[in-house]
Parts: C-alpha cells; sequence; structure tokens
C-alpha cells in the first residue's frame, strides 16, 4: 500500500475526506483547503476511490456534493453581490472626501 506525505495511504485519505466533507457539509474546495491538498485529488479520491472502498459513506458525501452543486449558483450571486456592495461603499467614501 503506498503512502503519501502525511504517513496514510490513499484508502484512509479518502475516507477521511469523506467524512470531513460530511460532517462539515463541505465543498470539495473546502476540503482541498482543510487537508491541502488539490481540488483534484479530493475530487478523484471521493469520487471513484471512496466508492470501491466505503459505499455507504461514498454515497452520504455524493448527497453532500449534489447538494452544493444545486446551491452554487446563490452562492455566487451572493458574493456578487456582496462584491458590488463594497465597491458602492469605496465610491461613496471617495465622493465624501
Amino acid at each position: 500500500m503506498k503512502k503519501d506525505t502525511l504517513g496514510e495511504t490513499n484508502q484512509e485519505r479518502c475516507v477521511i475526506l469523506g467524512h470531513y466533507i460530511v460532517e462539515n457539509n463541505a465543498t470539495v474546495r473546502a476540503a482541498a483547503k482543510q487537508f491541502g491538498i488539490s481540488k483534484s485529488t479530493v475530487h478523484q479520491d471521493i469520487t471513484t476511490k471512496l466508492e470501491q472502498v466505503n459505499r455507504q459513506l461514498h454515497d452520504e458525501v455524493k448527497a453532500v456534493l449534489d447538494k452544493n452543486k444545486q446551491e452554487r449558483h446563490l452562492r455566487g450571486g451572493q458574493a456578487t453581490k456582496k462584491k458590488y456592495a463594497e465597491i458602492s461603499k469605496k465610491r461613496m467614501k471617495q465622493k465624501c472626501t
């Protein structure tokens, strides 16, 4: 069994990632940032490797990721709204000074 730099096997890593995503309702991006690995690695681990290691956990992770996928357009809209609100505040400050 091949071990990565953290000393864990790929199977252990995909299970750890799966539990993290389910427990925290996390996105692939958030999990990648938390564990210091790429989004591609997280996605590969939880879509293909986890299915072979722990089918039940894979199904739970898939449900979380599907929910996140359905909601991402809402999060994107909120981020855009926040961005333009900040730009508007900056412009108002500049006009006042």
